[in-house]
């Protein structure tokens, strides 16, 4: 389907843009932390590991390349890694008194509580476009694997040729 060579580049952009969000703040925190002495050193460490490996993953797979179709896997656990970090996040949010995940009053201010809030809320969004593009990763894979043709959705002529569509030299 052509609308999957679509799809997958936007989520790509957005794992991007929400790792490098999350990158940024993160990196301010620790700067903060240094100077001050206080804040969550590990949670901070594990979200911004997960954030440069995201970063770094999302430019080199926005490559149009036909081996992207294995990666899914890969989508799966950093999505499972940022929805952890939000889960870290979230619970420090919740010991310095900011609220709870849903409590997104204050956020706009421009406070500590704000800065975690927005932080925590890059996590999620993250996770979701990891997600999406691992879903995606499946639903091109299996099509791939089942002989029908991606991009118009026709069933191919000549058998099954396998994943990268060459014939076997057997």
């Amino acid at each position: 389907m052509m609308i999957t060579r679509i799809i997958s580049p936007i989520l790509r952009f957005g794992e991007f843009v929400c790792a490098t969000i999350v990158l940024g703040l993160i990196g301010y925190f620790l700067h903060e932390r240094n100077e001050t002495g206080f804040g969550p050193k590990g949670r901070e460490i594990y979200t911004i590991v997960i954030a440069a490996l995201s970063t770094l993953l999302s430019i080199l797979w926005m490559v149009p390349l036909t081996t992207r179709l294995l990666l899914y896997p890969i989508d799966f656990i950093l999505s499972f890694a940022w929805f952890s970090s939000f889960g870290a996040l979230n619970n420090y949010t919740s010991d310095l008194g900011c609220g709870g995940w849903m409590d997104w009053t204050g956020i706009t201010r421009g406070d500590q509580c704000g800065k975690w809030k927005a932080t925590q809320a890059f996590s999620f969004i993250g996770a979701c476009f990891w997600l999406a593009s691992a879903i995606l990763g499946i639903f091109m894979f299996h099509k791939r694997r089942s002989g029908t043709d991606a991009t118009n959705g026709t069933t191919k002529t000549g058998g099954r040729r396998g994943l990268f569509g060459r014939r076997s030299q057997v």
